[in-house]
């Protein structure tokens, strides 16, 4: 019994060493590539060819998920308020949960599912056949080259895209409820109007900015330390998306809890 505690001491001791030491040396990664955000030289090339691959390239799915997002979102929402005769209300509660909450969760977790995967296994595929060491024996830093254009293309693009995966869930929201559930289009628009504000908008643009910069610090991370050839690019590439996919997730509770402390009057009637 004592050798079976001592054993379950160790691994679980083992584990918690693993992830604070994982946690440190993100840490430090993450100081890097601020540092080299600032400093020359500038890969304004490999800085647009990256938002061409995160935003353009992302532009169907992101078009795709957020109408039927939307859609999906008017048609229960409009079902339930019907047992109250509230169904004008549809319009505003879609608006206000597609651009506070729905659209910069899920255009995150798409970017993550699509982009940041690739950026991980590319970056990890790199390091593994050591081309990341031959970059640095060319004098070229393989953070200013590899990171530092991914980050700020991911933190640029992804803002753009909830603004579109805003615009087609509302698209979407407004087709099904006109002229699916037979809602009237002027009361529909008119409550939409007097409760969706600008203010909604910036709150899921906010988020999609941090959620941007997490996602790909944290894909460009573990591919930056893939180790053991293939197994290690494949290990790596599913450690991205699955801390990706979490941090969105928890993260955004606590920019809604920031969002409402330093703005109380924000949620109010």
């Amino acid at each position: 019994m004592k050798e079976l505690f001592r054993k379950i001491s160790l691994r679980v001791g083992k584990s918690f060493l693993e992830t604070f030491r994982g946690l440190g040396e993100f840490s430090f990664f993450v100081k890097d590539t601020f540092e080299w955000m600032f400093r020359p030289p500038f890969r304004t090339r490999i800085f647009i060819r990256e938002m061409e691959r995160i935003g353009v390239q992302s532009i169907m799915i992101i078009t795709l998920v957020g109408a039927f997002a939307g859609m999906v979102f008017a048609l229960q929402t409009g079902s339930a308020f019907r047992s109250f005769n509230a169904e004008s209300l549809v319009g505003s509660t879609v608006g206000i949960a597609i651009t506070r909450e729905l659209a910069p969760v899920f255009t995150a977790l798409m970017i993550v599912a699509r982009a940041c995967s690739a950026m991980a296994a590319e970056i990890g595929t790199m390091q593994v056949t050591e081309q990341v060491d031959a970059l640095q024996s060319m004098a070229i830093n393989p953070i200013n080259y590899l990171v530092v254009p991914r980050v700020l293309a991911s933190t640029v693009m992804v803002p753009l895209l909830t603004a579109l995966f805003d615009a087609v869930g509302i698209i979407g929201s407004y087709v099904v409820s006109v002229h699916l559930l037979q809602i009237p289009a002027g009361p529909y628009i008119a409550r939409f109007k007097s409760y969706v504000e600008a203010e909604d908008l910036y709150q899921g643009l906010i988020k999609a900015v941090v959620f941007g910069l997490l996602v790909s610090l944290i894909a460009c991370y573990k591919g930056y330390r893939a180790t053991r050839g293939a197994e290690g690019v494949g290990k790596a590439t599913t450690e991205a998306v699955v801390a990706g996919s979490v941090s969105i997730l928890v993260v955004n509770y606590f920019l809604a809890t920031w969002i409402l402390k330093i703005f109380p009057s924000y949620y109010s009637p």
